[in-house]
């Protein structure tokens, strides 16, 4: 019988990768812890809406200014090392912003400036790390790794971290700060045990004037038909989804009538049909092409949206958020996957914050749209505009997604040694 370990993280993956996961898994705990700390901590100190709502905005402000940057300093750089940086610094600002707390001198301004400058080391963390897999396991393998990857954010992040971060604030404002940064100081020696991580290659040479690093990778997207659809779809996407969720809040407490607690469920809901998900995406990876499964879940999410649109009865509202948790995490690994299988390795930190600059951007913009929206035609509206949006997409990009799921990989992917 294999151990509960090969389960989570097969042998043929190699050591290095579950010093990834291990370190993955405990830094999701804290980002989790102050996933539910920070807000409660803000609304602490300050009454304005908009002072509450700029401490969700520090999360996104550091990816439009920062993103592609870091994207090229990951490709250029030592990458395991680079997210041990950043990760360490994470560590050293909460730090500072548990010292104000435990001394009485914290503000409000104090922890929206803390929250920016975590937010920009995560930036740094993030992309770096988002190209360690592919160093780390052989492409056939990348789903597999990115699933488990996400099983770790699904639990710590959305599941364990936030409850245990509005406890632990209920017995002292600076103690889930505390404990996240254990966590984020834990995560940084567990992925300073990898063994290996080979050094990206060198961009080609140049016939000419030597193009700058970023205009290089942009220059690359935009010759590769099928990443670049892939961007545009996520970009597109999350401007449809942050649209209704930006009022999630108003719709589950005034529109189903459900109350905060209904609310809270709603989001565990979302998280448990993830790790559903999760699971399965081992058995759906070996039986379903991923161009199937990329349109069943687009499918599913244009579906999702008309069904809020009309439904009145939170048990439906429940059903769905199950269902979204578990077909949005199927497409999270998928279009994870296919993009680290298609990218070269010297382009891999460049492409993804490219693509996590659209993410955020997407979200920013959407939520800005759901508003006025719901604003000027009532709460139900934002989800008219999303399934019309998603629809739309959707029907445009449908014969793109086969070209997307079979283009041949990059042909300097890793083929890392199994065990380490």
């Amino acid at each position: 019988m294999r151990s509960l370990g090969d389960l989570i993280a097969p042998r043929r993956l190699g050591k290095d990768f579950r010093w990834l996961l291990g370190s993955s898994w405990t830094s999701n705990v804290g980002d989790g812890i102050a996933l539910s700390a920070s807000p409660l901590l803000i609304a602490s100190l300050t009454s304005s809406p908009l002072l509450v709502a700029s401490g969700a905005m520090m999360q996104y402000l550091p990816w439009l200014l920062f993103g592609l940057l870091a994207g090229s300093i990951a490709d250029h750089h030592d990458r395991r090392r680079l997210v041990m940086l950043a990760n360490g610094s994470r560590a050293v600002i909460v730090l500072g912003l548990v010292i104000f707390l435990a001394t009485g001198q914290v503000t409000v301004w104090i922890v929206l400036a803390a929250a920016f400058l975590y937010g920009t080391a995560e930036v740094f963390a993030d992309t770096a790390g988002s190209t360690l897999l592919p160093m780390l396991v052989r492409p056939a393998d990348l789903g597999l790794g990115n699933a488990r990857l996400q099983a770790g954010y699904l639990v710590g992040n959305q599941l364990a971290g936030p409850p245990l971060g509005a406890f632990l604030f209920a017995i002292g404002s600076f103690w889930p700060f505390a404990i996240q940064i254990l966590c984020v100081s834990l995560a940084v020696v567990l992925i300073s045990r990898i063994a290996h991580t080979p050094i990206p290659p060198k961009d080609a040479a140049p016939t000419g004037a030597k193009p700058h690093p970023i205009r290089e990778g942009l220059r690359w997207l935009r010759g590769n038909a099928p990443v670049r659809t892939l961007v545009l779809i996520i970009l597109v996407f999350n401007v449809t989804w942050a649209a209704p969720w930006s009022i999630l809040v108003l719709y589950a407490t005034e529109y189903l009538d459900m109350g905060a607690l209904g609310f809270g469920a709603l989001t565990t809901a979302s998280a448990l049909g993830g790790l559903v998900g999760t699971a399965c995406f081992g058995w759906l990876e070996r039986h379903v092409s991923f161009a199937t499964l990329m349109r069943v879940c687009l499918s599913l999410e244009v579906f999702m949206h008309l069904t809020f649109a009309l439904t009145t009865v939170p048990a439906v509202a429940f059903g769905l958020m199950f269902g979204f948790g578990a077909y949005a995490f199927v497409w999270g690994t998928i279009s994870t996957t296919v993009r680290q299988r298609l990218v070269p390795l010297h382009l891999q930190g460049r492409i993804a914050s490219v693509n996590m600059v659209g993410v955020f951007g997407g979200l920013v913009i959407g939520q800005l749209l759901g508003g006025l929206i719901a604003q000027a035609w009532g709460l139900t509206a934002p989800w008219w505009f999303a399934f019309a949006g998603s629809a739309v997409t959707l029907l445009l990009v449908w014969r793109s997604i086969s070209h997307i799921a079979a283009a041949p990989p990059a042909i300097d992917s890793a083929e890392p040694q199994s065990e380490r």
